[in-house]
């Protein structure tokens, strides 16, 4: 008897999936916020705070408040391509509402407070932007310090981090992360 092993077919599933996700383009839309502990024991949301800090392959970049480097969605005319539950984009690229009752985000080291603002949309959320741009993380990346989402091009534009002063870097110091 011929026996086909089943673990290999749902990997390959979930890669075609998620592929096939990526392509995808949509409008912004809030995923639920997340919240760390904070070594104090306290609950620190990521959309709270916002710094800057030395990335590899892509230099000084803003990060949210555990240190995950942020990303905006962005194509030449377009400062804000929609980024939705409904497409699956906030899936791989989660948004980050603020909490409820909170009203805006803070700077924190090397971020430009000037820049930072909110955006509240149809849902209802607000949402922290940097020079206007909405903010997201990537799945991709596992913790701080990486770049893995920086130049990739999926649901309708491409995905870039932000320097200090609020402009999107578009090129890698390194050469990697990239997806140009």
């Amino acid at each position: 008897m011929l026996r086909i092993p089943t673990r290999g077919l749902v990997v390959g599933a979930s890669v075609v999936v998620t592929g096939v996700l990526a392509g995808c383009g949509g409008g912004h839309k809030s995923a639920p916020p997340t919240t760390t502990t904070t070594s104090s024991g306290g609950s620190a949301n990521p959309a709270t705070s916002f710094s800057v800090a030395n990335v590899s392959g892509v230099g000084s970049v803003l990060v949210d408040g555990k240190g995950r480097t942020v990303y905006v969605l962005t194509k030449p005319g377009t400062k804000n391509v929609p980024c939705t539950d409904a497409s699956g984009c906030t899936g791989a690229w989660p948004d980050l509402p603020l909490p409820t009752g909170t009203s805006a985000a803070t700077a924190g080291m090397g971020a430009d407070a000037s820049l930072l603002s909110t955006m509240k949309e149809s849902d209802g959320e607000t949402y922290p932007t940097y020079n206007g741009y909405l903010l997201y993380e990537y799945t991709g990346d596992s913790g701080s310090g990486q770049a893995n989402g920086q130049g990739l091009t999926s649901f309708g534009g491409t995905w870039y981090v932000l320097n200090a002063s609020g402009t999107p870097v578009k090129s890698s110091t390194s050469g990697g992360g990239g997806g140009y």
